[in-house]
């Protein structure tokens, strides 16, 4: 009797899933596949290929990958490699949309070595796999507080909670999956938009850091959440708008910045009389592969330059904690680059109040664990592909190492300990 089993059937999104097959003849070849469909119905794919061991058995634990869309021992590899499928059209981000509805993916074996993008050999067994970017008991609050928008999500208890500020890039739009995480993880987390939602801006123009200090303040104050300060995550955009809040924002005391730049980009900051201009991308500086990727790694203005010294945000002067999370190869920007400038202008200052993660190998978008990598993404404005950079494996990694040292700066810089919420399904 051949089985399938992947364990737990249903769980946490950043939690791992046990997979093995039982029941095989010995040296047997296999190919394991994943499939999801997104909430729009895109497919995504992975294969993996296999050999029983002489019990007949494969353990993705142990057992080495020998083919596929990756190599070696990799327990989550069916997951993280996930991308459109063949039919499907090219670069999309597997990006969850719906917090209230987990994430269904068909883990199956197959007969025989299918190449990633072939038709797969007989189907021997299937098993269904649930991940929840939500536990139970984690409360989401929408916000329609004065100009603020987004989403709070509450750990069950009675807390108070650690509160954290969630914020991504230029993609725009209310992004929940990592603030719902974060609840699940012990932290009060607003995910907070900052243009094309609801009634603030439809595009990324001209930003005021009143808004962000509004949020700032409304936070603090929640009954569930435990002062004196709260923390700011922020990915691209998202991490230059928490270089701002920790500097500029008293009620901010720590700042995790993931792939950011410590001077303002593209669109003006503005902070009552004080206005920080954006740097800029230069066209002409952009290269296109024969494929029709779109690579800017060049082309966003020096921040080095003593001409665009006016667009530096004064890092220097903020008297919380920094947590820098970059990859080495991410060609969206020079994300590596700019983490040692911030460092060095801290360092120029007196300053210690920073720690670094830097992985080579990892791109652009470092996610929570197990999300599936995305080396070029469609630009959500523009429609094109852009390169974000990046190799599958080390990325992986990134996200999993990452996502555990957040949790543990956070509550360091606050100076409590954070009880994860239950697993329990």
């Amino acid at each position: 009797l051949l089985l399938l089993t992947a364990l737990p059937a249903a769980g946490l999104a950043d939690e791992p899933v046990a997979t093995k097959v039982l029941g095989l003849a010995p040296g047997q070849r296999v190919t394991l596949r994943g499939l999801v469909a997104n909430e729009q119905g895109c497919l995504f794919d992975s294969c993996a290929h296999y050999l029983a061991d002489s019990r007949g058995e494969v353990d993705l634990s142990r057992d080495t990958s020998q083919g596929g869309d990756y190599t070696g021992v990799e327990p989550m590899g069916l997951f993280w490699s996930l991308s459109p499928a063949r039919m499907e059209r090219p670069y999309q981000r597997l990006v969850p949309k719906q917090i209230k509805t987990p994430m269904k993916v068909e883990v199956s074996v197959h007969q025989g070595h299918s190449p990633p993008g072939t038709i797969p050999g007989q189907v021997l067994a299937k098993a269904n796999v649930e991940r929840w970017f939500t536990a139970p008991g984690v409360r989401r609050i929408r916000l329609k507080e004065g100009s603020v928008r987004g989403s709070l999500f509450l750990p069950s208890g009675d807390g108070p909670f650690p509160g954290v500020i969630d914020m991504f890039g230029d993609e725009g739009g209310l992004i929940e999956f990592r603030s719902s995480l974060l609840a699940t993880r012990g932290f009060a987390a607003l995910s907070l938009p900052y243009f094309d939602f609801e009634d603030l801006p439809s595009v990324m123009k001209d930003l005021h850091l009143e808004y962000f200090e509004e949020a700032a303040r409304f936070l603090l104050r929640h009954p569930k959440v435990k002062g004196p300060g709260i923390g700011v995550i922020g990915t691209g955009k998202g991490a230059e708008l928490a270089f701002s809040m920790i500097t500029f924002l008293p009620q901010v005391v720590a700042a995790v910045c993931i792939s950011g730049c410590s001077s303002n980009t593209v669109a003006a900051l503005h902070y009552g009389e004080l206005t920080l201009p954006g740097l800029r991308f230069d066209m002409s500086k952009i290269s296109i592969s024969e494929t029709g990727v779109f690579d800017i790694f060049d082309a966003l203005d020096d921040p080095m330059d003593p001409a665009n010294s006016h667009c530096l945000i004064p890092i220097e002067e903020a008297e919380g904690h920094f947590l820098l999370v970059v990859g080495e190869d991410d060609r969206n920007w020079k994300s590596s680059l700019f983490a040692q400038m911030a460092i060095e202008r801290l360092r120029q200052h007196g300053k210690d109040n920073f720690k670094l993660l830097s992985y080579p190998g990892a791109g652009h978008r470092i996610d929570p664990p197990f999300l599936p990598f995305c080396s070029v993404a469609l630009d959500c404005v523009l429609g094109l592909p852009i390169l974000g950079g990046g190799e599958r494996r080390a990325h992986a990694h990134a996200q999993e190492h990452s996502w555990g040292k957040i949790q543990e700066f956070l509550p360091d810089v606050f100076h409590y300990h954070v009880s994860p919420q239950s697993t329990l399904f």
